[in-house]
This record gives C-alpha cells, sequence and structure tokens, in this order.
C-alpha cells in the first residue's frame, strides 16, 4: 500500500480519504485541525487502512513530524487556497508528491516555484475547475490542425434554487468569494490578459435549459500559460442560473463587501444553504481548422449526485474527489513518469476517464437518485453523529 496524507475533512477531503481508502491500495491519513473532525469521517467510513489524526498543517515543524512518522509518499491538501503554500513548502522538502485542489493564481505561482528541480510531482489545481476542464478542453484542441477560440464553463448549481440569487453553497465559501472578487486569465488576440470577475457576462443554452456565464478566477488554471501566443482567444466563465451574476455584482461591488470578505461570507453562509442536491454542468468549445475546414466540437457534460460506499454524495464533491484522485492514481502509478511542476494539461482526457476514480466522470445519471434517496431519508452520513 501507498501511504498518502489528506488534509482537511470537509466536503472534498472527507470523499477524498474514502475513495482512496476503499480502492484498498492506499493507507490514507485524514488530517483535520478542528478536533474530532476527522475521526468523524473516519468512523463514516469504517475502513481499517483510513486514520484520523488532529494537525494544524499551518504549523510546518508538526506537518513534518506527522509525514516522518508515517512514511509518508504523498500529499493531498484538500484545505483553503490560502493554506497550501507551507503544505507544498514541507513537501518539497521532505521528497513528498503534492497535489491539492486550488484555483488561486498566486498560490499556484508559488508552488511551480517550489517544483523547480523536485523529482518528486508538483500537481496543483486538480480538481473539477481548473483540473478536469483543462484536461478535457486540451484534449479537444489535439483534434485541430490550428485552434482559434477555447471556451471552458463550468457550474455546481442546485437542482432546485429557491432563493434570490439561485444558488446554494456546494462547496467552500472562501473559494467562491476569491473566484468573484480576484482577477482573471484570458486570451485575447493570442495575448494573455487579465480581466475583471463578474464581467462578460453572456447566455448560454445547454440541452435546452437556458443558464448564465460570467468570468471568474482561476478556472484557466495553467491551460492559458500553456498556449498563449497560439490561440486567439480563450477564456473560462462560471455557469450559474439568469440572475445571480447581477446580484453578485450588488454584494460584491455595489456594497463593497469585496474589500470586506469575511464580513460577506458570515452573510453567505448565514442565509444561503447547503445541499447535496446539486448538478454539476462541464462544457468545454473548441473551434479551429480541421482538415481545411472551420469546425467545432464540444464536450458537454452533466452529473449528478452520486452514492458511494452507501451514502449520498453531491456531484461537485464526486467531480473535485475523482479529479484529484484519478490524477494522483495515474502518477503513483508511474511515479517515475513524471517530476516537478505537473500542469493538468499534460494529462490525457482518455487516462482520466478509464482510470477507476475517473469513472465518476461518465456520461449519465439523473436528479432521480437524489430524489428518491432524500424522500426516503436514506441518505446515509458523511460523518458519524450527522443527524443524531
Amino acid at each position: 500500500m501507498k501511504d498518502v496524507l489528506v488534509l482537511g475533512a470537509g466536503k472534498i477531503g472527507a470523499l477524498i480519504s474514502g475513495l482512496l481508502a476503499e480502492s484498498g491500495d492506499y493507507r490514507v491519513q485524514l488530517a483535520d485541525v478542528r478536533p474530532g473532525a476527522a475521526a468523524e469521517v473516519v468512523t463514516a467510513h469504517g475502513l481499517d487502512n483510513l486514520r484520523a489524526f488532529e494537525l494544524d498543517a499551518a504549523d510546518e515543524d508538526a506537518l513534518t513530524a506527522q509525514v516522518r512518522a508515517h512514511a509518508t509518499e504523498a500529499v493531498v491538501s484538500g484545505l483553503p487556497y490560502f493554506c497550501n503554500v507551507p503544505v507544498a513548502r514541507v513537501a518539497r522538502a521532505e521528497g513528498l508528491h503534492y497535489f491539492d485542489l486550488t484555483e488561486d493564481v498566486a498560490v499556484t505561482e508559488a508552488v511551480r516555484e517550489l517544483a523547480i528541480g523536485a523529482d518528486k510531482v508538483f500537481a496543483p489545481q486538480c480538481g473539477l475547475a481548473p483540473g478536469f476542464i483543462s484536461i478535457a478542453a486540451n484534449e479537444l484542441m489535439r483534434h485541430f490542425d490550428a485552434v482559434k477560440s477555447v471556451k471552458l464553463r463550468v457550474g455546481a448549481l442546485p437542482q432546485h434554487p429557491n432563493n434570490v440569487l439561485k444558488y446554494s453553497l456546494t462547496w467552500s465559501t472562501d473559494g467562491v468569494i476569491n473566484e468573484y472578487g480576484n482577477l482573471c486569465k484570458s486570451i485575447v488576440d493570442g495575448h494573455e490578459v487579465d480581466v475583471m470577475p463578474l464581467e462578460g457576462l453572456e447566455e448560454i443554452e445547454i440541452d435546452g435549459s437556458l443558464y448564465e456565464a460570467f468570468n471568474t478566477s482561476g478556472g484557466l488554471g495553467s491551460l492559458a500559460d500553456t498556449h498563449s501566443g497560439r490561440v486567439a482567444s480563450m477564456d473560462y466563465k462560471t455557469i450559474r442560473y439568469p440572475g445571480h451574476c447581477e446580484q453578485m455584482r450588488l454584494l460584491m461591488n455595489g456594497l463593497r463587501l469585496n474589500q470586506d470578505r469575511e464580513t460577506l461570507k458570515r452573510i453567505l453562509e448565514n442565509s444561503i444553504p447547503q445541499t447535496l442536491q446539486d448538478v454539476v454542468i462541464i462544457y468545454a468549445a473548441v473551434t479551429g481548422d480541421q482538415d481545411g475546414e472551420l469546425r467545432e466540437e464540444n464536450y458537454v457534460n452533466r452529473i449528478y449526485p452520486q452514492v458511494v460506499a452507501g451514502r449520498l454524495w453531491s456531484a461537485i464533491q464526486v467531480t473535485t474527489a475523482a479529479g484529484v484522485c484519478s490524477v494522483l492514481d495515474i502518477i503513483l502509478s508511474s511515479p517515475t513518469r513524471h517530476g516537478g511542476f505537473v500542469a493538468q494539461e499534460e494529462l490525457r482526457l482518455g487516462d482520466i476517464l478509464d482510470n477507476r476514480f475517473g469513472r465518476f466522470f461518465a456520461h449519465g445519471g439523473t436528479n432521480q437518485t437524489s430524489a428518491e434517496l432524500v424522500a426516503r431519508g436514506e441518505t446515509g452520513h458523511q460523518r458519524s453523529g450527522a443527524g443524531e
């Protein structure tokens, strides 16, 4: 078994740890700074090769002691983006493979710097967006003789929106605010540029349903750096139900809460419910020259909550955890094939979809699974003590 440390026992870390341990090929340490948080998840999973630890990952000495005590080969950070650089420093010093889910541009650049000269892999941005969407878009780009435009659109939405924002907190509130408040990378006329978040509003129709999409930060990952100068246009936008962007502009810009993010976080977490009944929409469109003709290819997928180990997990939990687990599994199965900084677009879409964890990206599924389990009260608990 390979020894892996998963940091963070929140929405995503809980499923990452379970998927890896359930495979039988990984001995997993799940660590969280909150007393009892990791233990609740471990008890719910009930797997002998999954152990809980209370650990402050910001304490680099404590983190170093943890990885040394357990012969750790790789660390997966499921922590908020602002916690990742100390973890990456320890991974570099201790010779560990490093994986994270960050969407933050500055954090990714810091990880890239730490990875210079490293024998082990440093693979940030392993989630959904950035992450899987970058792999899917880059795969489409390989099909063209010359690429003109690339559009990446991703959204994690409640199946049944019933508030003014038409949104539910499906993942990290800090991450959502960061995406809505920071500058966004795009390629315009062949050059990488910064564009404003919550701008570039457009309508998008997918399978007969109408949505809106707008600029958010981080979703392109390193894809813009990789293809700058070779593609005329490339952008990433977040998919939401119509009207959401206008409301967020009021909060972020009109009320200036982008300058007071802790207040905005409290407002959102006190008023917007969480849900397991969500849907993840993945949309990539590439236009370019094929066989002397101008053509377009699309990757479109809609993913619903799924039952894993007898419990219901939201679509955003499943897709994010499947993304990082499949990348980790592929890299650790051939540990000498890669080294240093690994961009998501270096991986092949077929390898991800053929992977045992990547199978969760398979097309299909409906909202009926979550509807029926919720109606019967059979969703199961993702951590012990929930609902008791």
